[in-house]
């Protein structure tokens, strides 16, 4: 079965391209990139389960054996994170039809949205399965490129800036990151992981340290740790709201997968252990402060996506079996819940016009079903229990707690506060948004079906368009007009700007309820899901199965 591990990285490539040649024709567009995604999610299913009762699965590219070929490496850490990062790409995908996101504009070409988002798909499906770095490189660089042209969808000046704030800071991690390569083979003669992990360890210790402590800074960038997150809460909140969803769910975790190889197969020693116990702390607190001085719920959601990487990191500076497999764990729990939450605020937008919390009000009235679908992510990124957020932290604080160490116990504490800080932070804005009324000073920006509430969209001359009353998605060609009307998404208000009801589109609302009861699924299934993200740290204990399987048997 090791054919259907390039079919990861080809699929998307292929798909994107047939999108590209079809710019005119959206409906196919859109038929062949939920095609194209419900492949790779059913390939990755596959791999996971034959990972789990076979071992690591390795495709080395063109019949070029290891290290001089390109290995692609499917084990249980890449299996699982790649099952988990196709169903989110493939749910908001959904949302993003719903929304009418994809809808042809004469000033921005949207029309490009669906083979970017597949680009986008293969750079995060194929840094899972990178066996060398610089194929994980490469697959940074898909990202990178695809997400700068979903970041400045629409062509605003307010995305615009914000994406270059995002690529400046990321082409300097890519420099930092193409440098520790150079450096790497310099040193070890090879860019394979596997050979790195056989060969670093006969390095002097300061030119480890310089490769190590490189790589971590690089990979950080990409992970949002503290002080390398400075760029995050100022570029994702300005994306439409399934661009900063799958942005929220699945960038960061790239960085985190990339921080986890490092530290179990490249330089599996303890000697920044430390560091990142000191790094996860600080992230965790200083994200959450961050967190509760928001007033736009966007923005607080990006400095709560920023605080529970320290989680993640905590668990990988711990060191042990036990704080891996919970960070593992920790990392599946937060790409369904962080992205579940900015699926909501794109609902709340909607009907509200904006995500300040200053203007939102009175939308338990107005969308009860909407209230329900943002508590139950709430309180699960909060930790409250038996939520999978309390499950996966209970698991990081007992292997912390194993650990014993002072710095270990500091990080313990950071970790309660940070939850206490978060789940303060969430209820404050349902108390803003859904339970108080409506304040009456200031009334809600109107919104558009198919736009942002701050974008305006010109059509030509004189193309209708037709918007659906159940999915909100463009169904006759054209562009699309925004002017002063009521809202699109059928809210009737009074003359106090008040929301008297609503009614979503049925899409979007169905879309976002497959996200809410999969992140309820999390804690149905935490027995085996734990069981098996503790399999993928054994495995990870120690190097030389991985290394054995990439370059097989050594005399």
């Amino acid at each position: 079965m090791t054919f259907l591990v390039p079919l990861l990285v080809l699929v998307p490539l292929l798909g994107a391209a047939v999108a590209l040649g079809l710019l005119r024709h959206q409906r196919i567009q859109r038929a062949i990139t939920v095609a194209v995604l419900v492949v790779a999610l059913a390939v990755a299913a596959t791999l996971m389960v034959l990972v789990d009762q076979h071992g690591t699965i390795v495709v080395q590219v063109g019949g070029w054996e290891a290290p001089y070929g390109i290995s692609l490496v499917v084990d249980r850490l890449s299996a699982l994170l790649l099952t988990v990062s196709a169903s989110v790409l493939l749910v908001v995908l959904l949302f993003s039809i719903g929304q009418g996101l994809a809808a042809d504009d004469s000033e921005a070409p949207v029309t490009i949205f669906y083979p970017t988002y597949l680009v986008l798909a293969a750079g995060v499906l194929d840094s899972f399965i990178a066996g060398d770095l610089f194929n994980l490189y490469v697959a940074f660089e898909m990202l990178l490129v695809a997400s700068y042209v979903l970041i400045t969808l629409g062509g605003s000046e307010q995305r615009v800036r914000a994406g270059t704030t995002y690529i400046v800071t990321s082409l300097i991690a890519s420099a930092i990151f193409l440098s520790a390569i150079g450096l790497v083979y310099g040193a070890t003669g090879t860019v394979n992981i596997a050979q790195i992990s056989e060969r670093v360890a006969g390095l002097p210790d300061h030119v480890q340290l310089l490769l190590h402590t490189m790589l971590l800074i690089g990979f950080g960038i990409k992970a949002a740790v503290f002080p390398l997150a400075f760029w995050l809460p100022d570029s994702y909140p300005t994306a439409p709201a399934p661009v900063t969803a799958v942005f929220a769910g699945l960038l960061t975790k790239v960085g985190i997968y990339a921080i986890i190889r490092l530290e179990t197969i490249i330089f599996p020693s303890p000697d920044l252990n430390g560091v990142l116990l000191v790094v996860a702390t600080l992230t965790m607190v200083v994200g959450v402060l961050g967190a509760v001085s928001q007033t736009d719920v966007k923005r607080l959601l990006s400095f709560t996506l920023i605080s529970h990487i320290g989680f993640m990191v905590m668990g990988v500076g711990l060191g042990s079996v036990a704080g891996t497999a919970a960070a593992v764990f920790y990392t599946v729990h937060h790409i369904v819940v962080q992205t579940t939450l900015f699926l909501v605020s794109g609902l709340m937008e909607r009907i509200g016009g904006t995500t300040s919390t200053r203007s939102l009000g009175g939308l338990l009235k107005a969308a009860p079903l909407l209230a329900a679908l943002y508590l139950v992510p709430a309180f699960n990124l909060g930790g409250i229990p038996p939520f999978s957020g309390f499950i996966g932290k209970l698991g990081l604080f007992r292997a912390a707690a194993v650990d014993g160490s002072p710095l270990a116990y500091v990080t313990i504490g950071a970790g309660v506060v940070t939850s206490l800080l978060t789940l303060y932070a969430l209820m404050r804005v349902w108390d803003a948004a859904f339970w108080r009324p409506k304040p009456a000073a200031e009334p809600a920006a109107p919104h558009a079906a198919v736009a942002e509430p701050h974008e305006t969209l010109r059509a030509p001359e004189p193309a209708p368009v037709t918007v659906s009353e159940t999915d909100g998605s463009v169904l006759a060609g054209g562009s699309v007009t925004v002017t002063d009307a009521p809202d699109a998404s059928g809210a009737s208000r009074s003359d106090t700007g008040s929301i008297e009801k609503a009614r979503l589109p049925r899409m979007m609302v169905g879309v976002t309820t497959v996200a809410v009861l999969g992140s309820v699924a999390l804690t149905v299934v935490a027995g085996p899901l734990y069981g098996y993200a503790t399999r993928a740290a054994q495995s990870l204990e120690s190097p030389v199965q991985y290394v054995q399987a990439v370059l097989g048997e050594r005399p």
